[in-house]
């Protein structure tokens, strides 16, 4: 019976750490400075794809921005909501590396692809945002909020 009662452990936390490893969660974004807390990202899957939308700014003044600089049917739509990532998926090439999706920056109106890689057991994500190659880009470090 405990070796039983040990194997459903082992393999529930084992699947819990599984899925800390994956984009979907709740995440703090972190502005360029490395510091300032800029809005709390929501990425959920859905048959293998993950999109994230914005569920909270973090500065209240700013708590009913509209995406201004956006083009077509985001233009002047509130960023509160807003679908930021999009079209993510697990890696054919690197295992624990998620890409073939877009990032939208709403603050300069613009997307580019995107490279999602969780990083220190789930805590962290590692997002990358390029035009063209992944060098020719940058990257913020955002943290698992649940």
């Amino acid at each position: 019976m405990k070796k039983a009662v040990l194997a459903f452990a082992l393999s529930t936390a084992g699947a819990l750490a599984l899925a800390q490893a994956t984009p979907a969660g709740l995440w703090r974004t972190i502005d360029d400075d490395g510091k300032t807390e800029k809005s709390l990202v929501r990425i959920e899957e859905s048959a293998g794809v993950f999109s994230g939308r914005i569920e909270k700014i973090a500065d209240p003044a700013k708590a009913d921005a509209k995406c201004g600089l956006c083009g077509g049917a985001l233009k002047d739509r509130p960023m509160l909501g807003m679908t930021v990532i999009d079209g993510v998926r697990p890696s054919a090439r690197e295992p624990g590396l998620y890409d073939g999706g877009e990032i939208l920056d709403p603050s300069k109106g613009k997307s580019y692809k995107v490279r999602l890689k969780p990083v220190d057991g789930g805590k962290k994500l590692e997002v990358r945002g390029y035009v063209g190659a992944p060098m020719f880009g940058r990257t913020q470090t955002w943290v698992r909020a649940e």
